[in-house]
């Protein structure tokens, strides 16, 4: 199982660089870097500056409010700079965000993000190849890359296309067009992946005529050396999960599990701003069938028991200690069975 870890959300540039060192000396083979605060391209930049070894995956860059030629400037610097070791992540997010929060257009964002990821495509190989660049779909049309503006080509692949999605539509794109997928938060619980994720991601590679590209689960995993250290950790994961349940469009997992009341009220509180209340909702009992949890000796065999032949990769946290305990449950969870990866 590949092991992967995502930057704290604001974790800006000054930080970033001796907590991806560390990351990569704990054992991690991947670096996740969100869009939250700050520019994600440049935190990616700085983190590949100071290791050595571990792939850095945005996770995710917000395609919208981008031209997919900066997003492929951006890209393409990176996997330069890096030898390879960067990867492109990409995600939709929701309207409220796009719209409110950049001011950026959206629409069909299923068949908008698909569209993007085949011109990112196209731009790659103008870039890899100089041939000419002449893409035309129905979001995004691009015809003109004179010399002069094309950086010219890798020593490696062009950089994998990963990204997310929670409904079905989208996660059937991703199937059909993306090299990877990074599960939300809350369509990482194996029931979900089962019922939801995985079939959908299936029925796009089957589309496609393609392998179902690779998974990694991403269920905000609890643990830490003691269960008194837990029960503070998971303080934070409900305020965090609190919020993630707000928005609509990530209420399914809460429905599944027969919570649906729950999200809706969770919901209702977001729209009367009560943000510091929203953690109340979430109980003990809710966290414990939600989220993975539980001491460094206790947790590899709870992920073992959830993810064994599901997923390619899990996303676990970087400890507040680095001690002997955490690397022995890094190379235990390192153990547990991938997901076979066959054509579809």
């Amino acid at each position: 199982m590949e092991l992967v870890t995502s930057a704290p959300a604001k974790m800006g540039p000054g930080e970033i660089g001796a907590w991806a060192a560390r990351a990569e000396r704990l054992g991690f083979d991947v670096i996740h870097i969100s869009e939250t605060t700050h520019d994600p391209f440049t935190v990616a930049a700085l983190a590949l500056q100071h290791t050595r070894r571990v792939t850095v995956r945005t996770s995710m860059v917000l395609a919208f409010p981008r031209s997919p030629m900066i997003t492929a400037y951006a890209a393409w610097d990176l996997a330069k700079y890096s030898g390879g070791r960067f990867q492109l992540g990409i995600a939709s997010q929701v309207r409220g965000n796009i719209v409110g929060r950049f001011s950026a257009q959206w629409s069909e964002p299923v068949a908008r993000l698909a569209d993007y990821i085949r011109a990112l495509r196209a731009i790659f190989a103008s870039f890899q190849t100089g041939a000419k660049l002449d893409y035309v779909g129905p979001h995004y049309r691009f015809e003109r890359l004179q010399p002069y503006f094309n950086p010219g080509p890798l020593d490696h692949p062009a950089p994998q296309i990963w990204t997310g999605a929670v409904n079905a539509r989208m996660c059937a794109m991703a199937g059909e067009l993306a090299d990877g997928f990074v599960c939300h938060p809350t369509n990482s619980h194996p029931v979900v992946l089962k019922s939801r994720t995985l079939p959908a991601l299936a029925e796009g590679a089957a589309r496609a005529g393609r392998t179902q590209p690779a998974v990694v689960a991403n269920p905000h995993v609890m643990t830490a050396a003691t269960s008194e250290a837990v029960d503070a950790l998971r303080e934070q994961r409900r305020s965090e999960l609190a919020f993630l349940y707000s928005t609509p469009a990530y209420r399914r997992q809460l429905e599944d599990f027969g919570l649906a009341d729950l999200g809706a009220a969770l919901s209702a509180m977001a729209q009367r701003s009560e943000w510091d209340d929203l953690p109340t909702v979430l109980t003990d009992e809710v966290m414990s069938r939600l989220v993975p949890q539980g001491t460094y000796d206790a947790i590899p065999a709870i992920l073992t028991q959830w993810y064994s032949g599901l997923c390619s990769g899990i996303n676990l946290p970087v400890p507040t200690d680095d001690d002997d305990g955490f690397g022995a449950l890094l190379d235990a969870c390192r153990q547990i069975p991938a997901a076979a990866r066959n054509s579809v």
